[in-house]
């Protein structure tokens, strides 16, 4: 990165200390955020990234921590988010703070509704709102709800809202995390003219390569504790992940040398109907086999019916065709059937429909295993604390404490939760959708290594992932989606990125599908 010419707002942290419940979270954390630069914060899920973007964004008051935030070389104390809002500093958290029952324009100007003479015109609203999406080059409607948005465009509504408020310190916790590739590099030029503007932005991501395209310093986090920061420019990705994760982790992604078994998992014909009475199928006439031993990634853009497949599959949608499991078929929608044929689904949005955030962990995992921690209705709380310090002991989840709630952990280890409520129930077949999403590089290398153990058992695996490193990495065959239509399968020794794009991105979903593209 070049160096910065612009002078603007400058934050600093200085021996930052939090602690929550006698565990230590940050411990004499330093930082500091110059006007006109990205910084860059990185770290492994429980670091204490977002921890420390709580008290700056002023979610956790001045008083309940130890050290000193300053701002332009004053002393500052946020005693809430409205305190960091006036003094120009706005916070993007991951979990996205939108209201799904009200619209873009709604949520946009949600608590600053633009009113004439004290009337709110719907219609100025939606105007307004569209000139700021505009400027942004986001393409979202302002009259739809929030409800009927993908994640990702849920996201851009929560970074346009940000970005209008003029902010003179922007604070984005994994803001990228569910955006397409076109969408990434355009919030990245967008944070570059912010820059030339003198805003200063910290920049939280697991995407290493986004780190280095955007970022002029990085700050590495670990065990709650500074590491090193230092230039971008003079980062290599291994200095950065040793710095993160204090070890070699050697190889990321494992494959299992081994040949498959018996077929596992039969689909034949999936179709998966609109949820409306007109419009293209979510999937359609999907058909395709997965071995004991074999992982299976559906590939294809957002809104290719990836999902959709696995929920399909799970007895989550309303769907047609066959679901055959070890030679016996599933009845649709009824997913206690699929649980108990020995099919289990990790889901894209652990916290909407993976977790009880209000529960504990070992709550959590005991939810998908009360056949086996309770006896004619009653919870036998001991297994239920053996099974849960079990698969955290198994998971290395962080902190270990399976009495913690699922909210307070970070999300890796929150990913870590959903997992292992299956893991329990030593499944058959495991339907992953996402399962790396918003972890950190060491998570990651921990998740390919359980996937690999999966596949050594004898597990039929299906993964969805947006991140074709990890599809060309981990599967070993690759059917890809269309618009919800099968366009071929490339087999996953010797795959690479630009074969399984050429059929993601067909222009027709009616040309023939292709057995098998080299």
């Amino acid at each position: 990165m070049t160096e910065h010419q612009v002078t603007g707002p400058h934050l600093e942290m200085r021996g930052i200390v939090k602690d929550f419940s006698g565990v230590r979270a940050l411990d004499g954390v330093d930082l500091e955020l110059r006007g006109g630069e990205i910084l860059a914060l990185v770290g492994e899920n429980g670091a204490g990234k977002s921890t420390l973007i709580n008290i700056i964004g002023g979610q956790w008051p001045a008083g309940t921590y130890e050290g000193e935030m300053l701002l332009d070389g004053a002393p500052v104390a946020f005693h809430g988010p409205h305190d960091a809002l006036s003094a120009g500093v706005a916070v993007i958290h991951q979990e996205l703070q939108l209201v799904p029952e009200l619209t873009v324009a709604e949520n946009l100007f949600l608590g600053r509704l633009p009113a004439r003479r004290g009337i709110v015109s719907p219609r100025a609203m939606r105007a307004d709102a569209r000139v700021v999406m505009d400027r942004y080059g986001f393409d979202v409607d302002p009259r739809t709800r929030i409800g009927r948005l993908s994640i990702g465009r849920r996201q851009l509504v929560e970074i346009a809202r940000a970005l209008d408020r003029q902010a003179r310190i922007l604070v984005l916790d994994e803001p990228s995390s569910a955006l397409t590739d076109v969408e990434t590099d355009r919030l990245l030029e967008i944070l570059r003219g912010l820059r030339a503007q003198g805003v200063a932005t910290i920049y939280i991501s697991h995407k290493l390569d986004e780190v280095h395209a955007v970022a002029d310093r990085i700050t590495v986090l670990r065990d709650g504790r500074t590491v090193t920061t230092m230039d971008a420019a003079e980062a290599t990705p291994t200095k950065v992940v040793q710095a993160m994760v204090g070890r070699d982790l050697g190889d990321l992604y494992r494959r299992a040398d081994r040949p498959p078994g018996e077929t596992r998992l039969e689909v034949r014909g999936l179709t998966v109907p609109p949820r409306a009475t007109s419009g293209r199928r979510f999937v359609d006439d999907l058909s395709f086999e997965v071995r004991a031993g074999e992982v299976v990634a559906l590939a294809g853009l957002l809104g290719s019916g990836r999902t959709e497949a696995l929920l399909g599959i799970f007895g989550a949608l309303p769907r047609d065709g066959d679901v055959v499991v070890g030679g016996r078929p599933l009845p649709a929608t009824r997913i206690d059937t699929a649980i108990a044929a020995g099919v289990g689904l990790v889901t894209e949005d652990r916290k909407e429909s993976g977790l009880v955030l209000e529960f504990s962990a070992k709550t959590n995992i005991a939810l998908a295993n009360l056949d086996t921690v309770a006896s004619a209705g009653i919870l036998d709380r001991q297994k239920e604390r053996e099974l849960a310090e079990r698969l955290a002991a198994e998971l290395h989840l962080r902190p270990p404490s399976v009495d913690r709630s699922a909210r307070a952990f970070s999300g890796g280890n929150q990913q870590k939760i959903v997992i292992a409520k299956w893991l329990a129930r030593e499944p058959r077949v495991l339907l992953l959708d996402e399962p790396t999403r918003g972890v950190d590089v060491g998570a990651k290398a921990e998740i390919f290594a359980i996937i690999d153990q999966l596949k050594q058992r004898g597990v039929a695996v299906v993964m969805v992932s947006s991140d074709l490193l990890e599809v060309v990495g981990v599967a070993d065959r690759i059917p890809v989606l269309h618009e919800g239509r099968l366009q071929g399968e490339v087999p996953g020794r010797g795959a690479t990125q630009e074969a399984i794009m050429e059929l993601a991105t067909r222009a027709s979903a009616s040309m023939p599908a292709v057995k098998e593209a080299q």
